[in-house]
């Protein structure tokens, strides 16, 4: 047989499963390498045997090794030391997986942020400033690299001592969505990215539930910042209840459909976090690490159509927030505020408030607003 059964995960059509089927029938894969088709025939299909005879196996394989070859890339094996041990514990362990970065990162205790890719301007900051603090903690901060909470988690962490893995659902020699490349390279250079796909390998949407649970085997405990009821993020949290860690979930306004799959997790026994300090008295805190201020504003966010409204979200925001969010001036942000339409702005003055008190303070008058 033609194949490198021994590099698995770079060959099209034999996954974690069939990998370890075929490491409880044969002992070891060289021994596998070597089997007949009569032998493999009940654990690989007719497609996946038909690829292997034709050499795609041995060329994904010679491949993959060639790129090992480039600086900071690795192939990653179940046989390796630095293999970390909860997720070679986990159901479903990637026997191959592809390094880009700081394989050292590996070695150090980590935690999941995770959330929806249609994340609130508060939910994103929730990500950011939640990563930021507990990554200078120590620990490090895995996330998917999507768009959203899982991008806003990387951008937090990847400037502290922790820093950041990315697990990501395609071939590590490609970026999805391509709109997180930048922040992809700074990944590569200043943290880590994992993935157990061949190279080459498009965006399917079967991936991305599949590497999820990496996140939650690789993680001491997931975090859901921000999810609806059927974000992918719900199933990072249930593999990670389902392997012993701990699951966390920011609360957020209930007004905002970005916050009901947090507090569905809430009440299946999820533990409620407001802070940094939450999380860290929950999952532990390291030893000799530096002390995290306690922050983090409640879950927020918005689907209005203007620019301002979207960046208020469901709480109170006043107008230097505001003007941050959307990367204005103090003047430009006047204009902006301006061009709402009068019945409109009542959106503004009302959004996050709950009476009529509250309702002044969501954009406090700004001085330059005669």
């Amino acid at each position: 047989m033609p194949a490198r059964l021994g590099h698995a995960g770079a060959n099209p059509g034999i996954g974690p499963q069939r990998f370890l089927q075929l490491l409880q029938r044969f002992g070891d894969a060289g021994s596998a390498a070597h089997a007949g088709h009569g032998q493999l025939r009940d654990i690989l299909d007719g497609k996946t045997l038909a690829a292997l005879d034709a050499g795609d196996g041995a060329r994904a394989a010679e491949a993959a090794l060639q790129w090992a070859e480039g600086a900071d890339c690795h192939l990653l094996t179940l046989n390796d030391d630095d293999y970390p041990c909860q997720l070679a514990e986990a159901g479903s362990a990637p026997p191959l997986l592809f390094a880009r970065g700081r394989r050292s990162l590996l070695a150090q205790p980590m935690l999941a942020v995770v959330g929806s890719r249609h994340a609130t301007p508060q939910g994103a900051d929730n990500a950011r400033d939640f990563s930021q603090r507990l990554a200078a903690h120590g620990y490090s901060i895995v996330s998917g690299l999507a768009g959203g909470i899982d991008a806003a988690a990387h951008e937090g962490a990847l400037p502290e001592a922790g820093s950041t893995i990315a697990v990501i659902g395609t071939g590590i020699d490609r970026v999805y969505p391509a709109r997180n490349r930048e922040l992809a390279h700074r990944i590569a250079g200043h943290g880590l990215i994992l993935s157990e796909f061949a190279l080459g390998t498009p965006p399917l949407a079967g991936h991305f539930p599949q590497r999820n649970r990496i996140i939650a085997g690789l993680a001491r405990g997931c975090t859901v910042v921000e999810a609806a009821p059927q974000s992918g993020s719900l199933i990072t949290a249930r593999l990670a209840l389902e392997a012993g860690r701990d699951v966390m979930a920011i609360p957020g306004s209930i007004h905002n459909p970005q916050a009901r799959g947090c507090h569905r997790l809430i009440r299946d026994g999820a533990r409620l976090v407001e802070s940094a300090d939450d999380v860290l008295d929950e999952i532990g805190r390291l030893p000799a690490a530096p002390a995290v201020d306690a922050a983090a504003m409640p879950a927020a966010g918005s689907a209005d159509a203007h620019p301002l409204l979207a960046a208020i979200g469901y709480d109170p925001a006043d107008a230097d927030t505001l003007a941050a969010r959307l990367k204005l001036t103090a003047g430009s942000f006047t204009r902006c505020f301006l061009s709402l339409s009068w019945p409109d702005t009542s959106k503004v003055w009302t959004a996050g408030a709950t009476s009529a008190d509250h309702r002044r303070q969501a954009v406090p008058p700004n001085p330059m607003i005669k």
